[in-house]
């Protein structure tokens, strides 16, 4: 973990967002004492991550709950909007069960009887295009089993309304064709209706579902007695004069005292989707309730806080996801994630820490975005300094491997095998691949330096905007790069990722053999995260 990026201030309150950083669409739900977090992860791997805590605010990433994206052939290549869209995480029955729905594919599920696994491979609910945000509830009261999902447009041809089913009580598949549940055409002043996640409480029937749009938009509630309706709606949180913007898609989570909490994300650019954590209370027949059990108050009277009072829980140590990495024995930790469906030979196991990966032979492409063998974590929300040493072991002329900040547009620094032996150090960035292929080509930032023992230490420094300067030492001193400041930008729904990456040009299988076909490995080692002193 790193504890410098915990929220917890440290005096029995914290300050929002609780995870600084793109963990997009969130779900939490409490077992016993202890809090899960899931959220999207899109067209990388391994996917949907798995985060605990004991008092919401200090979490820790404790691992995924999907090795590899289906269909696996489809996702052996980059496909940074696609897979795996806003997962619903719950408890039933002794085990842990994700649905999560695919825009291309449909609306799948995986299980599990502890949250660390195993977990089983993923299971089709539902086949369909356009199916998203899925959620299901277990009726302890009657048994029963219901499932509710919105939809994109993108895919289906319909947006803004919410469908619901009845369903098999072991998740195997739905027991009808589906009814619309909700219709926000019908509701005047509502638009982009999704994210639903589906409760019981008080004999009522709630759903907790965004509108209006990401960057703009507000938390929904509806009620009803019935699970397919008539639902009455509610708007319980909205950015007022505030600047946390959204807000969106989120879930409702107790304590055992008996305290209520909203976690939802906040939309920030290159920084993607972060997590905010809100009191939440039920409304009385005093207050504009309207009785019968109420209606949720999320924030300060509807509107998001900036810090707060901590859950009344037991005081946790500061903790945050892990960013730092020795790679002890050649292995990545649980942060880091491939752009696709890995194969065998992208990293080379040895017994010494540091981490070899191949320089994996890639027809000559020069395109990051393009690569699947790229090894990615989440950007810091705050400023932040990332460090990396490397070493460049591939011979193969044109064998490279760096540091990177990946989004639409991207930026590395790193070193690359020349024709005659030498090494060189290199920053190259390319720009913006929105609008009509082909991508914008890869360019030098600078020029580039001998780097003698083919050896780097390598910077990149964060400030305010997501601006990224990049620095080097090649064994005489740290230096700036010439290149100018890189303003880091998101890809669709994804924010802008670290990343370390080795490649080298001309056919190969893809990372076979521990030369990666023939091009010898690049090794990285101390990779740091942390925050800038003026972050601190």
């Amino acid at each position: 973990m790193n504890a410098s990026f915990s929220a917890d201030l440290g005096d029995g309150t914290y300050r929002n967002p609780v995870l600084d950083a793109d963990w997009s669409d969130p779900d939490v739900i409490r077992v016993g004492e202890d809090f899960y977090l899931t959220a999207s992860s899109f067209g990388r791997a391994p996917g949907l991550p798995l985060l605990h805590s004991r008092d919401l605010v200090n979490w820790t990433l404790v691992g995924h709950a999907l090795d590899r994206l289906e269909p696996a052939r489809e996702f052996a290549v980059p496909r940074h909007d696609r897979g795996v869209w806003a997962p619903s995480l719950r408890h039933h029955g002794g085990r842990f069960w994700i649905f999560w729905g695919d825009p291309d594919h449909g609306i799948f599920q995986v299980s599990a009887p502890d949250v660390r696994g195993p977990w089983t491979a993923p299971h089709l609910v539902k086949e369909g295009r356009g199916l998203i945000d899925p959620c299901p509830l277990w009726d302890g009261g009657t048994g029963e089993a219901y499932l509710v999902h919105a939809w994109a447009r993108s895919r289906s041809g319909i947006k803004n309304r919410l469908t619901g089913h009845r369903m098999r009580p072991d998740a195997t598949g739905l027991l009808d064709d589906g009814r619309v549940i909700v219709d926000a055409d019908r509701i005047p002043g509502w638009f982009t209706l999704e994210g639903p996640k589906l409760y019981r409480r008080d004999g009522w029937f709630w759903i907790l579902a965004p509108a209006g749009s990401v960057e703009t938009g507000w938390q929904g509630a509806f009620r009803s007695r019935e699970f397919f309706g008539p639902y009455e709606e509610r708007i319980v949180l909205e950015q007022g004069g505030t600047d946390v913007n959204g807000p969106h898609q989120g879930a409702w989570v107790d304590t055992p005292s008996g305290e209520d909490w909203f976690a939802h994300f906040q939309a920030r650019g290159a920084y993607g989707r972060v997590v905010h954590l809100q009191p939440m209370r039920w409304s009385g027949a005093g207050d504009g309730g309207d009785g019968e059990g109420g209606w949720p108050v999320i924030g300060d009277a509807g509107e998001p806080v900036r810090t707060h009072r901590k859950p009344d829980l037991p005081a946790q140590p500061p903790a945050a996801p892990a960013t730092d990495d020795d790679f002890p024995g050649g292995r990545f930790g649980p942060q880091w994630q491939w752009t696709a469906n890995p194969r065998d030979g992208w990293t080379v196991p040895h017994a010494g820490d540091g981490l070899r990966l191949a320089c994996v032979r890639t027809g000559g492409a020069d395109d990051l975005r393009a690569l699947p063998h790229v090894l990615t974590q989440r950007l810091p929300g705050v400023p932040a300094v990332v460090t990396v040493d490397l070493s460049l072991g591939g011979t193969a002329p044109g064998a490279r491997a760096g540091l990177a900040v990946l989004g639409d547009a991207y930026a590395w620094i790193g070193l690359r095998r020349e024709a005659d032996g030498s090494v060189l150090l290199v920053h190259r960035f390319a720009e913006s691949a929105a609008g009509a292929p082909p991508a914008p080509p890869e360019r030098d930032a600078a020029p580039p330096v001998a780097a003698p023992a083919g050896r780097a230490r390598l910077w990149i420094e964060t400030g305010p905007g997501a601006r990224c300067r990049f620095s080097y030492d090649v064994g005489d001193g740290r230096r700036p790069s010439s290149g100018p400041v890189f303003a880091a930008t998101p890809w669709r729904w994804v924010g802008a990722l670290l990343g370390l990456f080795a490649r080298a040009p001309g056919d190969g299988p893809g990372g076979a053999g521990e030369d990666g076909g023939g091009a010898g490995p690049a090794t990285f080692t101390r990779f740091r995260v942390t925050p800038a002193p003026r972050a601190r």
